[in-house]
């Protein structure tokens, strides 16, 4: 089933996704909800900086991401917190909301994206055309290796 993809706009939608973020990173990956949760995901209307993306399935919220546009690592602004719930995962909700976020960054006359990829994630990544770079590094005690995707 392909999913609804939605630009958040609303408090409600950010809501949806922060729900998800706290399933995956917080309670599944036991990151602290003190580096999980910051200043880009407040109410969408104050701010500006980021741009985030949920999936629907049957009016659920299931996976969720966002794109930084004013802080990245190298040339290119910085997608992060990709999130698709357990039970979810595999159906091509991750995907989904890569592409929205590829999109959204092409439409603003981005050329590229980088990302943090935790090591698991790297394949995943790699099959929309990421490229790895850099050596591993630790962000909340999780390996991570940059990638980027130049369109």
């Amino acid at each position: 089933m392909q999913p609804e993809l939605r630009q958040v706009t609303t408090p409600e939608e950010m809501n949806h996704a922060l729900t998800v973020r706290r399933r995956v990173f917080i309670e599944e990956q036991n990151v602290p909800e003190s580096l999980e949760i910051d200043a880009y995901d407040a109410d969408p209307a104050t701010s500006p900086a980021a741009l985030h993306v949920v999936a629907y399935v049957d009016g659920r919220c299931v996976a969720t991401g966002r794109l930084l546009l004013d802080a990245h690592e190298g040339e290119y602004p910085h997608v992060g917190r990709v999130a698709v719930l357990q039970e979810e995962r595999g159906k091509g909700y991750g995907s989904a909301v890569m592409l929205a976020l590829q999109d959204i960054a092409r439409g603003r006359g981005m050329t590229g994206i980088t990302l943090a990829a935790q090591l698991h994630a790297i394949g995943f990544y790699e099959t929309l055309g990421y490229v790895v770079r850099g050596d591993v590094f630790l962000d909340a005690d999780i390996e991570h290796r940059w990638m980027d995707l130049k369109f």
